[in-house]
């Protein structure tokens, strides 16, 4: 027998603008530790030994343009995961984990599929498996197990799961009901009766019995997940859902979908140290504090304050005489909100949004597979970048309509293609691209290689990229 653990690395992560945003989203942001919360996530499951099952590598579901970041992310912690299947579009929980149970299907008729969101605290992982094991007896049989966590305090930011009867295994209950996010005094309520449980969104159980399930009250979904697994394709190391079969497939949580409606759904109740970051206020409540209440990061300096969450990505910031705040600071753009009135957050993005803006999009420094790039200046037809290129790291040969570009190497070694010259550019050495002229920059050495970009022209927006080859096979 043997548990395959689903990773959900999909979301914005919006209530955690600005150092959450849609490219570089809060599961692949180091919040809580050095570490992303990917990685905590997959390295909470991976090399561990299940006393009565198999624990094998995870399966990680992911959005198309976070597929690099995750690949490295993972390779970084040296976890070779099963796969990394790629929605075309996000269509919530449900369709994601069909998805996956369709795929793990093929490989295992038997597969016994572990959900976890990738943007969750786990503080007791020790606990959390022994709850694994609790579910597990329960899955076998074909029941869909949900992990309720035992609540520390009367919170109305999470959903909640009634337990009823046992159900036939030690501390294993039926589901009675789910409940939407309560208002305080019924919240208050649920903590005095001892059987309501925070909702996790962390599920156990065979590949085979939620795909059935799903089939049952949800035939749309289930068919559009199925169809996209059969027309999948591979694409390097990643596994690409079909895009026609996914985009058609209805939106909606597993919650939704399956678990409030199934006579098959178990709680299984876990007191693991959880929390998922969903908010700032809740990032202060999981992190080290000082004597103060204080919770910092980055080049911060504080005087007579207190219960505050600052930090500094880019310069030193100075909070003075403050309480209850939420202070951060990000190369484009600063928060500042009282920790009452952080579920707000969301509407910034949203303004952004409105205003075709780019801050809820990236940061001034962006990945790639081949590296990084940071904005540095920009005005009126001109542009400054600091280009990073890794080791063996290769840009695609592209052109350009509306700029020409001139590339001034700081350290490292740069091959330049530029029409049908090749050179080696060193140290203090530079070159220029003309407007309309095929080029490419590769890093030959072992050392990184850093340059300064400079642009010029009519327009200089990231989509003038005509691409001809691309090693990483980007359209």
């Amino acid at each position: 027998m043997k548990i395959y653990p689903v990773i959900l690395s999909g979301g914005a992560g919006t209530r955690l603008w600005p150092l959450s945003r849609a490219v570089l989203p809060k599961q692949l942001l180091p919040l809580v530790a050095d570490k992303t919360m990917l990685q905590e996530t997959a390295l909470r499951v991976a090399g561990r030994a299940a006393t009565s099952a198999e624990l094998m590598p995870p399966l990680v579901v992911c959005g198309n343009e976070h597929r690099f970041l995750v690949a490295e992310q993972m390779r970084e912690i040296g976890v070779k995961p099963l796969g990394i299947l790629l929605e075309p579009v996000g269509r919530n929980t449900a369709p994601a984990v069909a998805a996956a149970a369709h795929y793990l299907k093929a490989i295992d008729a038997d597969a016994i599929m572990l959900v976890l969101p990738a943007d969750h605290v786990i503080n007791d992982v020790d606990a959390f498996h022994q709850a694994v094991e609790r579910a597990l007896v329960m899955v076998k049989d074909g029941s869909l197990a949900t992990f309720g966590i035992v609540p520390t305090a009367p919170e109305t930011g999470y959903g909640y799961i009634q337990s009823g009867a046992g159900a036939g295994a030690e501390q294993c209950f039926k589901v009675d009901r789910f409940v939407e996010k309560p208002n305080r005094e019924t919240a208050e309520g649920f903590v005095a009766a001892g059987n309501y449980y925070w909702n996790s969104g962390m599920f156990l159980f065979r590949a085979d019995a939620y795909i059935a399930e799903l089939a049952k009250f949800q035939p749309e979904i289930a068919a559009a997940a199925e169809a996209a697994v059969l027309k999948d394709y591979r694409d390097l190391d990643f596994c690409r859902l079909d895009e026609a079969a996914f985009t058609a497939c209805p939106s909606d949580s597993i919650d939704y979908a399956v678990m409030e409606k199934t006579q098959h759904a178990v709680v299984v109740p876990a007191d693991i140290g959880w929390n998922d970051v969903g908010s700032w206020s809740a990032l202060h409540d999981v992190l080290p504090k000082d004597a103060n209440g204080n919770v910092t990061r980055g080049d911060v300096y504080l005087d007579g304050v207190q219960g505050t969450l600052v930090r500094a990505e880019s310069r030193i910031v100075a909070v003075v005489g403050v309480k209850d705040l939420v202070v951060v600071e990000t190369n484009d753009a600063v928060l500042v909100a009282h920790k009452d009135q952080v579920q707000r957050v969301k509407q910034i993005v949203d303004h952004l949004k409105t205003k075709d803006r780019t801050e809820h999009l990236h940061h001034t420094k962006v990945y790639r597979p081949w590296g990084c790039y940071e904005g540095i200046d920009i005005g009126e037809r001109f542009q400054v970048k600091r280009i990073t290129v890794n080791p063996g790291g290769k840009l695609s040969l592209q052109m350009h309509h509306h700029r020409a570009e001139h590339w001034i190497v700081v350290s490292g070694t740069a091959r330049v293609t530029c029409g049908d010259k090749v050179t080696l550019l060193t140290e203090n050495e530079s070159t220029y691209i003309p407007i309309g002229m095929n080029h490419r920059l590769e890093n030959p050495g072992k050392l990184p290689l850093h340059l300064i970009e400079v642009q010029s022209g009519s327009y200089l927006g990231e989509d003038d990229i005509v691409r001809f080859e691309d090693v990483y096979q980007r359209a």
